[in-house]
């Protein structure tokens, strides 16, 4: 029986305590673990921890070892045969002495004995605590820890391996050359103008203006896949449109590769938006079925093409669909010239592909009447949704459309996070501003302000230049345990 002494916290001289909590599903599984990290973290499983010989001597295992036994609780009750992993610090995942109590799977086992831990002197763990503390110990920088969470959130195989490869560093490493060069710069503005005798400004401006140069360059091709990166990481929007009983919400059966829509001769079926999440040929698209857009005096068919443009106004892809048995009606004509305003807001991002559908039956509308009155379309194909004829090349087009195969060579050096993209966009002005000042004739003291602006800005990517609440918000959205 633990004595009254032993009820107590236990924290470190740093003012670290010692945390705990489940690190995976809470479900019934095979296994589950329990995550203890901290200075007491050992000393705390050891209490509750027996031998197959019934010693209690968990503490005097080296460290990397794993150690098979039992977890009983203070009344000697046992409570299940566990594997336990040790690590002792700085040699773990959060630079502490850390244990993980490897116990069959099960809601009920695993909370028994989270409590025991919880009783023992740990806290429950806050949502993301475990990779704080790698980060705040120096094993991984902030854009390191963001892409633990994304790669635990991937939902297809671009989003996991650009995950990966900024887990591995693909991304600080830039930021930290991109940083280094800067900061070389800045200490030799701050020298030679504390001491001018030692230091020869002469010809400085130009050959910073060169450095300058190169820095934008490489930031530059970074921010020009960073845009679609972040589309392809999170999934492109995509908005099915057209006019009623187009094939729209076929089109989303197929893609789906289940009923998810109710399809019927009937004109104006679908009322409300529908979205589901489908990967095509390693494409992930957010896919939104909407209203048929036509003139119309039903209220509840108005609000439904009311959101029906709102979706294709949040879009990145279009499927406009065409019904190629009958003639072009006003209807297309007055969807076409809301694609083409929608377009041309952003037409680098924006993409759109037209569908002449119902092929199995006789054509009335060719490509090139269709070319005619909406040549912003990126592509066009011809398909039957009914007969399947032509409903893979939407995939092939797609996978080419966002040069899958061209940026799987780019997931290296490519960003996908917002935040390190305004980051990243912010030092790359203030590099542009550095420039105007040279071109400016000014004196070099000028120079320093933008560049240690660009300096910080990137120095937010890596964690190494950012305030507390930004680092609280972004390890709040990790889950339980990790």
């Amino acid at each position: 029986m633990r004595t009254e002494s032993e009820e107590k916290v236990y924290v470190d001289k740093s003012g670290r305590d010692t945390i705990a909590a489940v690190a995976t599903a809470m479900s019934t599984a095979g296994i589950g673990i329990i995550r203890v990290s901290g200075p007491d973290a050992v000393r705390i499983c050891a209490r509750y921890y027996v031998n197959v010989k019934g010693k209690r001597n968990l503490e005097s295992h080296a460290a990397n070892t794993i150690v098979f036994g039992y977890i009983e609780d203070e009344n000697n009750t046992r409570i299940d045969e566990v594997m336990i992993s040790i690590f002792r610090a700085p040699h773990s995942y959060t630079t502490e002495d850390t244990v993980e109590i490897n116990s069959h799977g099960g809601t009920y086992i695993l909370n028994r004995i989270l409590e025991l831990v919880l009783r023992g002197g740990a806290r429950l763990a806050e949502p993301g605590e475990f990779t704080k503390r790698a980060f705040l110990g120096g094993r991984i920088d902030l854009s390191r820890a963001e892409a633990v969470m994304d790669l635990i959130a991937s939902q297809n195989e671009f989003a996991r391996r650009t995950a990966l490869a900024q887990l591995s560093g693909s991304v600080s490493e830039k930021i930290k050359v991109f940083r280094s060069s800067i900061l070389y710069e800045m200490a030799f503005i701050e020298s030679a103008l504390d001491d001018p005798d030692s230091y020869d400004l002469d010809g400085y401006p130009e050959r910073l203006d060169k450095i300058c140069e190169k820095l934008m360059n490489d930031m530059g091709s970074l921010l020009e896949t960073g845009d679609k990166g972040a589309v392809l990481k999170e999934g492109i929007r995509t908005a099915i449109i057209g006019r009623p009983n187009a094939g729209k919400s076929s089109l989303l059966n197929y893609l789906a590769g289940t009923e998810r829509a109710i399809v019927t001769e009937i004109a104006g079926t679908t009322r409300d938006t529908l979205q589901e999440s489908i990967r095509i040929r390693g494409v992930q698209l957010r896919v939104t079925d909407t209203a048929g857009i036509r003139d119309t005096e039903d209220r509840v068919e108005k609000i439904g093409i009311e959101r029906a443009m709102e979706a294709v106004s949040q879009s990145e892809l279009v499927l406009y669909l065409i019904d190629a048995s009958e003639g072009i009606t006003a209807e297309d004509i007055s969807i076409s010239k809301l694609l083409k305003n929608w377009k041309n807001e952003d037409p680098s991002l924006r993409k759109c592909i037209l569908l002449l559908n119902k092929s199995d039956l006789p054509p009335v509308t060719e490509e090139a009447a269709v070319r005619s009155f909406f040549e912003e379309a990126d592509a066009i194909l011809s398909c039957s949704l009914k007969t399947g004829e032509g409903a893979l090349e939407l995939g092939h087009t797609i996978e080419k459309m966002y040069h899958m195969g061209e940026l799987t060579h780019q997931i290296e050096s490519m960003i996908t996070s917002v935040r390190h993209r305004e980051a990243l966009r912010e030092a790359y002005e203030s590099l542009s501003l550095v420039r105007q000042s040279i071109a400016m004739g000014m004196s070099e003291d000028f120079f320093a302000i933008d560049l240690m602006n660009a300096y910080s800005c990137l120095g937010r990517i890596t964690g190494e230049a950012v305030e507390d609440d930004l680092v609280e918000e972004i390890f709040s959205k990790f889950c339980m345990g990790k």
